[in-house]
């Protein structure tokens, strides 16, 4: 099953990034492959909120969408995405965020599994290479939001 996890330190705060990820409507602006966005349901949770959104993504002549359960736990600055529906058998994700003297760490996974063996070998490396991008797209969407320009350095995996 394909898996990515990656750290970061960015020169943004927990907070801010936390915002950028937890603002998922915005994603078609600037995330990879990213052709739509829509929040089917938004309601209060026990620490958070609960977003129901459908994404819909493409490359070339290929388009999926997917529908995804997000929780947003700003007191713990983590957002959890779960699979509810679409072209996969399995998709998590998560976001981690932690303060520092300086900026902060983001601390991004996900795992996904295509249901058809044929959709996983033609858009399978695609996909894989989206998602290792996705922490990038964040910190430069920060870049954008917060005008705080800074490079990021990745952490070595425990």
């Amino acid at each position: 099953m394909p898996t990515f996890a990656t750290r970061r330190i960015v020169p943004f705060s927990a907070r801010q990034m936390f915002d950028l990820v937890a603002d998922i409507e915005r994603y078609p602006e600037f995330l990879p492959m990213c052709t739509g966005l829509r929040v089917i349901s938004r309601k209060p949770a026990p620490q958070g909120e609960e977003l129901v959104a459908r994404m819909s993504v493409g490359y070339k002549a290929i388009r999926e969408s997917f529908t995804t359960r997000v929780m947003l736990v700003p007191d713990d600055m983590r957002v959890d995405v779960a699979y509810l529906d679409g072209p996969f058998s399995h998709l998590e994700n998560r976001w981690r965020f932690v303060d520092l003297a300086q900026g902060s760490e983001i601390d991004f996974y996900i795992t996904y599994q295509f249901r058809s063996a044929m959709l996983g070998m033609v858009v399978g490396a695609v996909f894989d290479q989206a998602f290792r991008k996705f922490a990038e797209a964040f910190e430069t969407r920060a870049g954008h939001v917060y005008g705080m320009p800074g490079s990021a350095r990745s952490l070595p995996q425990s």
